[in-house]
This record gives C-alpha cells, sequence and structure tokens, in this order.
C-alpha cells in the first residue's frame, strides 16, 4: 500500500471527517479566507464591483492555463469531463452563484451598511445545509446540526458590532438572496462533483469573472493600474480557483452541508491573517469564534455513521480506484494503472460500512 494510503488509513481511524474530504474543505475555506485581506488591501485601488470581476477571472484565466498543461501530461488518468446530463445542473449553478449571487449583493451592498452585511453573508454556510436537507434529501445527523450552528455562530459573532441596524430590509433581504443563491449553486454544483474540478471551477471563473466586468464597465468603473491588476489575478487564482477546486473536490467526498459547515470557517482564517499580516488587534471576538468554530469542527470530524445500505446499479464516468465500491471488469483499451478515469458500471450491491454522503452515498435513511 502507498504512503498516502497508510497516512489516510490512520487519520480517519482517529477523526474519520478528516480525511479526504475534512481537509480538502478545511483547505478550501483557508485559501478563500486567507483572499479576504488582500482582496481587502486592493480596494483602496480598485471598487468593488470591478475588483470581483477580476478576482473571478484569475481564477478562470489561471485554471484554464492548469487545465491545458494537464491534458499535455496526462493519458486516461486525469479528471471525466462535464457530459450532456451534466450541463443543466452545471448551467443552473453557473447562474445562481456566478451571476445571480454577485448581482444581488453588489445591489444589497448599496443599500446595507457593511456591518450588517458581514454578518449576513454567514447565512450562505446555514442556507447550503438547509437545501442540502431539505431539497436534496441529504443525510442529517445530530452531530452535524450542533456543528453547523456552532461555526454559524462563530461567524456570526466575529461579524458582531453593536452598531449594527436593520433600519431597511431591502439590502439584507437582497443579501440574504446572494447567500441563498450560492447555496443553491452549492448543491446544484454537487450534482456534478465527480466531473473535473478544475473544468467546473474554470467555467464558474470565466463566466462569472466576465459578468461582474462587464457590469462593473457599464456603470462606470475602470481598471486598475498593471499592478494591482495582477495582483488581484493572483489573490483570485488562489482565493477563488484553487480553493474552488478544493471545494468541489470535497463536495464528492463528504456531501454539500459537510463541505458548507467546514468552509463556514472562512473568516476566522482571514480574520487571523488579518491579525498576523496586517497588524490587525487580537479582540475577544476572534476568541469566542475560534472556540465556537473548533467544537463545531471537532463534531464534524469525530462523526462516525455506519449501517446497512444499498447501492443501486449506476453507469458513470469519474477518477477511481479499485476499492470495495469499484470492482468492475476492465475492457480492451481501458487505461492502466490507478486512479484512473473510463466509464464504469456499479453492479447492485448490498453492505455494511462508515460512510458520508458522498457521490456513491447518497441513499435514503
Amino acid at each position: 500500500m502507498k504512503i498516502e494510503g497508510l497516512i489516510g488509513d490512520r487519520i480517519a481511524q482517529r477523526l474519520p471527517g478528516l480525511w479526504p474530504g475534512g481537509s480538502l474543505a478545511l483547505a478550501s475555506a483557508a485559501l478563500f479566507g486567507a483572499s479576504t485581506p488582500f482582496a481587502k488591501a486592493l480596494l483602496g485601488t480598485t471598487d468593488p464591483w470591478m475588483l470581483a470581476g477580476l478576482l473571478y477571472l484569475g481564477s478562470g484565466i489561471g485554471l484554464l492555463a492548469v487545465r491545458l498543461a494537464r491534458r499535455l501530461a496526462t493519458t486516461g488518468r486525469g479528471e471525466a469531463t462535464l457530459r450532456g446530463k451534466d450541463w443543466p445542473w452545471f448551467g443552473a449553478a453557473v447562474l445562481a452563484g456566478g451571476v445571480m449571487g454577485p448581482l444581488l449583493l453588489m445591489i444589497g451592498l448599496a443599500l446595507t451598511p457593511a456591518s450588517t452585511t458581514s454578518l449576513l453573508l454567514t447565512l450562505e454556510g446555514v442556507f447550503t445545509a438547509l437545501v442540502a436537507w431539505v431539497v436534496f434529501r441529504e443525510h442529517f445527523h445530530w452531530r452535524i446540526g450542533i456543528g453547523m450552528a456552532a461555526i454559524s455562530a462563530g461567524a456570526m459573532s466575529l461579524a458582531w458590532t453593536d452598531s449594527m441596524s436593520l433600519e431597511g430590509l431591502a439590502g439584507p433581504l437582497l443579501i440574504a438572496s446572494a447567500c441563498l443563491a450560492w447555496a443553491i449553486d452549492n448543491n446544484l454544483t454537487r450534482k456534478v462533483s465527480l466531473s473535473d474540478p478544475v473544468q467546473i471551477a474554470m467555467l464558474k471563473g470565466l463566466v462569472a469573472g466576465s459578468t461582474n466586468l462587464l457590469l462593473a464597465l457599464a456603470t462606470g468603473g475602470v481598471l486598475p493600474d498593471p499592478v494591482s491588476l495582477s495582483l488581484a489575478w493572483v489573490v483570485g487564482f488562489a482565493g477563488y480557483g484553487v480553493s474552488l477546486v478544493l471545494f468541489v473536490t470535497a463536495l464528492r467526498h463528504i456531501g454539500t452541508a459537510r463541505t458548507g459547515a467546514y468552509f463556514s470557517t472562512a473568516p476566522f482564517v482571514g480574520a487571523a491573517i488579518a491579525i498576523v499580516v496586517l497588524g490587525e488587534a487580537a479582540t475577544s471576538q476572534i476568541l469566542v469564534a475560534g472556540v465556537l468554530m473548533g467544537v463545531g469542527v471537532w463534531l464534524h470530524l469525530t462523526e462516525s455513521h455506519a449501517h446497512q445500505h444499498e447501492h443501486e446499479g449506476i453507469v458513470h464516468a469519474h477518477r477511481h480506484r479499485h476499492d470495495d465500491h469499484h470492482r468492475h471488469e476492465h475492457g480492451p483499451g481501458a487505461p492502466p494503472g490507478e486512479p484512473h478515469t473510463h466509464r464504469h458500471v456499479h453492479a447492485s450491491l448490498k453492505h455494511a460500512h462508515s460512510h458520508y454522503p458522498d457521490a456513491h452515498h447518497a441513499h435514503a435513511h
């Protein structure tokens, strides 16, 4: 067995939720959270709407380069590309999260104090879990519910200020609607998460970036100086592009609600980096947020869910190894080595083991 397999097995025994889905989701949150203080620094030379477009474009263009380079270097061992049945789900996800979400946020920001906006943005994680549980019937466990509540409470405590006011409802409702749009995006993206995460994140970045950039230019925005432009693209590539690739990959391992919960720790990462890099003061709010989020993450990481369940027979294509769920035969021309990607058949199977609501365990309870 390879070293990474041994490491993964040992981590899974002690913290079942960490490997690999939890670690991917936390890394995604760390990158996105780290991008926030750097993006804040760029606001001194770039207006918010223009910056949103440049960040998304940076992720799309950077991942386009990664995808082209990877296609030249791999044969049969890469990820499965989006197929015909995937495009409606993916198109709806891009419309909800890449177009409607940023547009609703920008309109809401014009009507809402920044402090209130920060608090309301924590609704994305809550809405993501609710849509997953109520609409898509993802498995719910009390530990996950309490953990989600603790992480959300930590994010809210981080954003809370005494001067908050909800005098006008239009702005807050628009921002809440943006969070709902992103929650729908997260759940729809889960439907295509077995496809190439680089392709998914690349297309989202190019579409969302182009849309926001055109809207910014149409409302009088101007491009920043070359240095700020380059920095925005670099921050966008890491904090939006690579982060989204990790997020999509986590979706296929632990499902939407859990991935969304881990991602809700991003504000704490951003606040911690702002203290270290930008010299901002450490406050009691950050300490309280850290404790609450730590409890929530621990509840998720230590969750164990096992029972007898049945897999219905399906035919699909994705990157995989020949584990207990992939015992199919190979025909002529099948790609050598593992992991590899090809169209394969899952025969009907009934067994019991510890699992998460991943791409192969969407069964009812």
